[in-house]
């Protein structure tokens, strides 16, 4: 059956369980490359369906159908005839026209955006790196990145490959991004093997403006319920960010990755309402995951010892950052992001992850909430000696004043239900403000767009 060809029929006769006991060369092999055999249950969903109903109404059905036969596409015109037999229920399928032809090939750049999908939802340690590859932002999940994770903060601005031991790598400086992408590394603290990913984030694969980092682990971690009650013994009321959210994070993320593997077909044939599901569930632990994050920062930021750094920012480039990392949502929306450029000499006094935090919620939400064909504008200034801005804009619906005077509750999403959204980046990006001695205001209009500024101290 190689190549393409046409058949005048293939027969075959299946039984009251909807065994397949006989076939034709065409039909046998078909149920085999699906994973049946014969005598055994027809593995050709399409036919199956059609046998379902002409042996339970006792009709005659006639119909077109097409299957996978995971290398390539079958397609004809199937005819269910129930037969009369003392039992009433055998049916005999005659497949017509029958047509074999070559799978179309998937594009590449589809299968490494989903391979990139998966990853993302396996990886239980995410970071942002600079265009230097020195980390700026750090989340872990696994409890044994805790070490790696203090070290990364207790001493910033290193290369991240300077915090682990890169396998089979002994040249380390200077080294392009793709011979460190898919990398194998050993981190201390932990017996499990690890996988680096990098993905660039802005400008082009040759000068990109960042990267997102992911280390992947060859399995789960086995000991997660002692880690558990650990976290619980430590007294400190912390109930999501040391308990819950290592738990479910890692469960999570097996399901993420799971659903999308059966989405995009990675691990064999699958009808197209199957694959609508494992995208549905894929979408739903997406959302599972961003709450349990959110959860977390929320813990941090009610904390009474909540603190901040005050470090020197270059708000300009804090916004060039957040905009390389969100570059690709704006484009997929065909939005004009609209960032400021080059030098501006105007420095606030704040911790730089969580600026960056708060400019990666507002510009987010203006990237969700505008138009396709619209703008989204980052701008920075300063008001008098004591204090600086950097404002958000967009061309959205805008927000009514009764909305206004609740846009910083917590759980507040402003009738946007079905948003995926939980209600709570703008209530924790406040609170980060007023950590660092700032504050979050909006301006807007319902049907005039909205414009969103941080406040800082001025450097």
């Amino acid at each position: 059956m190689a190549g393409s060809e046409n058949l005048l029929a293939a027969r075959g006769i299946t039984d009251g369980e909807d065994r397949l006991l006989s076939a034709d060369p065409p039909l046998a092999e078909l149920q085999e490359r699906c994973g049946g055999s014969i005598p055994g249950t027809l593995a050709i969903p399409e036919l199956l369906d059609l046998v379902r109903q002409g042996r339970q109404m006792g009709l005659r059905l006639a119909r077109e159908f097409s299957a996978f036969d995971g290398v390539d596409k079958v397609s004809g015109f199937v005819r269910i005839n129930p037969l009369e037999t003392d039992d009433g229920a055998v049916c005999e399928l005659l497949v017509e026209n029958w047509h074999r032809e070559s799978r179309p090939v998937e594009d590449a750049r589809e299968m490494a955006a989903r391979q990139d999908a998966i990853d993302r939802a396996s990886a239980e340690f995410t970071a942002r790196l600079d265009a230097s590859q020195r980390v700026l932002t750090i989340d872990t999940q696994g409890a044994d990145l805790l070490q790696l994770a203090g070290a990364m903060r207790g001493e910033p601005g290193k290369c991240w490959h300077d915090y682990v031991h890169l396998e089979g790598i002994a040249h380390r400086q200077p080294l392009h991004w793709r011979l460190l992408d898919g990398s194998r590394c050993t981190v201390e603290g932990s017996e499990r093997g690890w996988t680096a990913r990098l993905m660039p984030i802005g400008g082009s694969t040759q000068e990109p403006h960042g990267f997102e980092l992911l280390l992947i682990a060859d399995h789960p971690l086995m000991d997660e319920a002692d880690n558990d009650a650990g976290a619980e013994d430590n007294g400190d009321g912390s109930l999501i960010g040391e308990a819950l959210a290592p738990a479910l994070r890692q469960p999570v993320s097996r399901i993420i990755a799971n659903a999308e593997t059966i989405r995009a077909r990675l691990a064999g044939p699958l009808r197209p309402e199957y694959s609508d599901y494992a995208a549905d569930i894929s979408a739903a632990g997406q959302h599972l995951a961003g709450l349990l994050d959110d959860l977390a920062d929320l813990e941090v930021v009610e904390a009474p010892d909540f603190t901040a750094a005050k470090d020197r920012i270059d708000l300009a480039d804090a916004a060039r950052r957040a905009g390389g990392i969100l570059g690709v949502r704006a484009r997929d929306k065909d939005i004009n992001l609209v960032l400021p450029q080059g030098s501006m000499d105007i420095e606030a006094i704040g911790e730089f992850r969580r600026i960056l935090q708060i400019l990666l919620n507002l510009v987010g939400n203006a990237i969700n909430y505008s138009p396709a064909g619209s703008r989204v504008e980052v701008t920075v200034g300063q008001i008098g000696a004591q204090r600086v801005t950097i404002s958000v804009s967009d061309e959205g619906p805008g927000i009514s004043e009764e909305q206004r005077a609740r846009v910083f509750e917590k759980f507040e999403r402003l009738g946007r239900d079905g948003d995926g959204g939980s209600g709570l980046g703008l209530y924790i990006s406040q609170r980060l403000a007023n950590a660092m001695g700032g504050e979050l205001q909006v301006e807007s209009e319902e049907g005039a767009g909205a414009t969103f500024t941080l406040f800082l101290p001025r450097a």
